[in-house]
């Protein structure tokens, strides 16, 4: 039996144990075999070695990057006025770390500063 074995990665418990060729969990039943535990580490190193930058991706795929130009693709209801209309186009975003799932910092015209979601974006 190795010394220590991975934490769960269903539920992060560290109780798991060998039940012959896999991994198992006695909190929350998860089965896992130790390989997949061994790439899941490997994937989580290069991650961490690649800086944390996340990518931000718009409704159809496209990489995002502060200062590009974007077109809101849906409509969107802007509580006390008429709301942004799909078309409209904003230059200049800048990309945050996500609140309330808004990863957007944006200025549009006539609304003045927003936050928008990525999804309802479409690089230009």
């Amino acid at each position: 039996m190795a010394d220590s074995l991975p934490l769960c990665p269903e539920c992060s418990s560290e109780h798991a144990y060998e039940m012959g060729a896999l991994l198992v969990c006695p909190m929350c039943g998860h089965e896992w075999s130790p390989a997949e535990a061994d790439a899941a580490s490997a994937d989580a190193d290069a991650d961490a070695s690649a800086g944390d930058a996340a990518v931000v991706k718009d409704s159809v795929g496209n990489v995002l990057t502060d200062g590009d130009s974007v077109v809101v693709t849906t409509s969107i209801k802007v509580k006390g006025s008429q709301g942004i209309k799909a078309g409209t186009k904003v230059r200049g975003i800048r990309l945050i770390d996500p609140v309330n799932g808004h990863d957007i910092d944006c200025k549009v015209d006539g609304f003045g500063p927003m936050l928008l979601k990525s999804s309802v974006v479409k690089k230009v």
